[in-house]
């Protein structure tokens, strides 16, 4: 049975690297260091959030109603999957984005931070360093 690759270390959260490569057919077997893509950069709930986003095309109005969520929220969590990829994401210095948008983003990201850390579908020490992030 293969598990899926986690990109984040399960005890500080740092990114993890590759260093072995195993081919199943022949057994080969590669050895170095090697750097895992982007997506695998994401946890758990920010890969799902971003399937049901590419699933909708983009579209944030199907994605608001198959999820349940805001507008707000959907950005929210669009701009932390963004982050934790490497890419720019808005904020305060986006001018595409206003300041009174940027708070209200910012204040939906910290409540759905912490109703997930209620919920237990992350860690503390997870929810602590996306609310410093």
């Amino acid at each position: 049975m293969l598990h899926p690759v986690i990109g984040r270390c399960p005890v500080c959260g740092d990114e993890l690297a590759v260093t072995r490569l195993h081919c199943g057919s022949c057994d080969t077997q590669i050895e170095g260091r090697f750097q895992l893509g982007r997506f695998q950069r994401l946890t758990a709930d920010q890969l799902a959030f971003v399937e049901v986003f590419v699933k909708n095309r983009g579209i944030i109005k199907d994605v608001e109603a198959e999820l349940g969520i805001s507008y707000p929220t959907v950005r929210a969590r669009l701009d932390d999957a963004l982050r934790a990829m490497g890419f720019p994401a808005g904020g305060e210095d986006d001018p595409r984005i206003s300041p009174r948008e940027a708070r209200t983003q910012a204040r939906e990201e910290r409540r759905r931070i912490l109703e997930e850390l209620k919920e237990k579908q992350i860690t503390a020490d997870e929810a602590a360093r996306r609310l410093a992030g």
